[in-house]
């Protein structure tokens, strides 16, 4: 996963950058094969005027074979605009995979943990099931 900074109005130190990329990393670690890109812009609104929630961050990820997902947060300070926005990146990620594993349990695949590790005795377990669901009917 690729991670590029861009900053507005703010200082793009060396050490920001490697920050904000090494605390995305850490954060969206979980999606790491599903993501090819991530961008965060981060930019003071008020330029050199002190505010509240005048620091801002949005951070746009590309998850492979999909549109590109976008969070933004405002906050006082850039630290808490990049950990805000980061923890809606997450959230927002997840609720993407579990719409994604939806799809893939609606689609007629199977989506069980023992599938990976036994597969033949997972479908040979529904295929016993099946069949004695039938033999059961037939009895009746």
């Amino acid at each position: 996963m690729h991670v590029q900074v861009n900053s507005h109005h703010i200082p793009g130190s060396v050490e920001l950058h490697e920050w904000v990329g090494s605390t995305l990393e850490e954060r969206l670690e979980r999606f790491d094969d599903f993501l090819t890109r991530i961008e965060v812009h981060i930019s003071d609104e008020n330029a050199q005027k002190a505010g509240a929630d005048d620091k801002r961050c949005q951070i746009e990820a590309r998850p492979k074979g999909h549109q590109a997902v976008s969070v933004t947060h405002k906050a006082e300070s850039v630290q808490l605009a990049v950990d805000g926005a980061a923890e809606k990146m997450r959230h927002a990620l997840e609720h993407l995979m579990g719409k994604l594993d939806a799809k893939v349990l609606s689609g007629g695949e199977l989506n069980d943990p023992l599938l990976d590790e036994q597969p033949q005795a997972v479908k040979d377990a529904m295929l016993e099931e099946e069949f004695l669901e039938k033999q059961d009917e037939l009895d009746k």
